[in-house]
């Protein structure tokens, strides 16, 4: 079962000539609603990024897309999968049309803990650690590892 995360309604201008949400968008959904709510879990979204000059960086990442989302379509951004090393962190989102309940998109993310002020890759502050690990005991059973392409880099 996945965990929700938030819901968006498809805007006018995220669609193109198709009549459709256009690709670029599906990923602005699922960056800044979806992974900034993950992120600002763990105390790494923007305002550590402002705070503590630390954040995360995406380094690769794979999209799948389903079917289509059209103007006035609400969809639930949710998580599968969620893990983490040392400095990187991989987990999967799903997109689902909120009323009609069909598979839209999901994507899997590969990203890096950054220092920003040195530009370098940093390793988690023992705080962020139990956040995830507290995270990742209660929700486990909701995860979903399927599929994943990511998580032979995961240094465990």
């Amino acid at each position: 079962m996945a965990i929700h995360l938030t819901s968006q309604k498809i805007l006018k201008d995220w669609t193109d000539y198709n009549n459709h949400m256009n690709v670029a968008y599906y990923v602005l959904i699922f960056d800044l609603y979806g992974a900034e709510k993950l992120m600002t879990t763990f105390n790494m979204g923007e305002a550590s990024a402002k705070s503590t000059k630390k954040s995360t960086m995406v380094v690769e990442s794979h999209i799948t897309y389903n079917q289509e989302v059209k103007e006035g379509d609400k969809v639930d951004v949710n998580l599968l999968y969620f893990d983490h090393d040392k400095k990187r962190l991989q987990y999967k989102l799903e997109m689902v049309h909120s009323e009609q309940k069909y598979l839209a998109s999901t994507i899997e993310i590969l990203s890096l803990y950054v220092d920003l002020g040195q530009r370098k890759v940093s390793e988690f502050e023992d705080d962020k650690i139990k956040l995830m690990e507290d995270f990742i005991s209660k929700n486990k059973n909701n995860f979903n590892a399927d599929n994943l392409m990511f998580s032979s880099k995961l240094k465990k």
